[in-house]
């Protein structure tokens, strides 16, 4: 049997990839945590070196893969921070595009399950796999551009029995593909994206949902840059943040943690995680090795200079204070004067 690797969010990071790639099995598969492309330098090169590897790859739909999927079938617009034109514009664009809509949204084998950011809690595996292939079918029909142009939005956002098939199925897009905090009953949330330790009473990162029903496998996934690096009994979060300037991770998969084999490769920083979406870098960013940091870095420097703004404008009411009190000394001494 041979090696799986599971790898993290390549976003069209194709130089790394190819760097990480030199570092693996040449006989091992690849198992792709999803958003294969977008925002680095090089989608294009990258969806076509994953689609070269043939059977060695599995790759699950990340976001940003449906998106470029929406922006090819005319349902959506593209994003001034997007890097997909090389792949819209290119001359084989619908081979591409008939490629990546055929990919999973969940895949599962020798106790793995993976997807790109997280499963509800109320959802064992077997469960996922069968609403995955609901949308899947949906996805590879000839319809798909008109099912899509109804996927997107944040309804319903907690599972329910019963709920209509576009609730369903836009649930299932939501929670494969974008879910990071959620309360106890699966209420998901869009808003909060900082990492781990963001959580509240009420939220908490899926995998620490009480009583969840995936639990009994190891779920991989990535899609969670400032979350980093998780490796858990039965948790595998993968996205280390590669095209913010962090890693590319790959993991051996074992049945016993201690016996899975991490493999990362350091990365450039190609996107500012708080640059404009035309691409305007901001004048001073706090490089860290770990996107995370980078994060927590750029946080705290604002808040410095909230902190800065506010002391420097109670500064100058406290001369405005003092001033008043010289003039009015002044003005009382001129009336005596009088």
């Amino acid at each position: 049997m041979r090696d799986i690797y599971a790898i993290g969010d390549l976003q069209g990071c194709q130089t790394s990839f190819e760097e990480l790639l030199a570092l693996l099995p040449q006989d091992a598969d690849l198992w792709l945590a999803g958003d294969l492309i977008n925002r680095g330098p090089r989608s294009l090169d990258t969806l076509r070196q994953v689609i070269a590897l043939g059977n060695r790859v599995t790759a699950v739909l990340g976001n940003h893969d449906l998106h470029l999927l929406a922006v090819a079938a005319g349902v959506r617009q593209a994003h001034g921070s997007d890097t997909l034109d090389d792949i819209l514009n290119a001359p084989d664009r619908d081979a591409l595009i008939d490629w990546v809509r055929h990919r999973p949204l969940a895949h599962f084998d020798r106790g793995h399950l993976m997807v790109h950011a997280g499963v509800l809690p109320q959802w064992d595996a077997a469960q996922v796999v069968t609403l995955a292939h609901d949308v899947e079918t949906q996805l590879r029909g000839p319809d798909w551009q008109t099912f899509l142009s109804r996927m997107f939005g944040n309804q319903p956002d907690q599972w329910r029995e019963g709920l209509p098939d576009e609730d369903r199925r836009r649930l299932t897009i939501n929670a494969l593909t974008r879910l990071r905090f959620c309360t106890a009953d699966g209420r998901i949330d869009f808003k909060l994206k900082e990492g781990a330790d963001a959580a509240t009473d009420d939220l908490k990162p899926w995998f620490d949902a009480p009583n969840r029903r995936t639990a009994d496998v190891t779920v991989v996934f990535g899609h969670w840059s400032a979350l980093g690096l998780v490796m858990r009994d039965r948790v595998l979060g993968l996205d280390t943040g590669c095209v913010w300037g962090g890693k590319l991770s790959a993991v051996k998969l074992a049945d016993a943690p201690a016996q899975r084999d991490l493999i990362q490769i350091d990365c450039p920083q190609v996107r500012d995680p708080f640059g404009s979406g035309d691409g305007k870098k901001r004048s001073k960013i706090k490089k860290s090795e770990k996107a995370e940091d980078a994060f927590k870095a750029a946080k705290e420097e604002k808040l410095g200079k909230s902190a800065r703004k506010i002391e420097k404008i109670g500064k100058n009411a406290e001369k405005r204070v003092k001033l008043e009190k010289v003039e009015k000394v002044e003005k009382t001494a001129k009336r005596k004067e009088a």
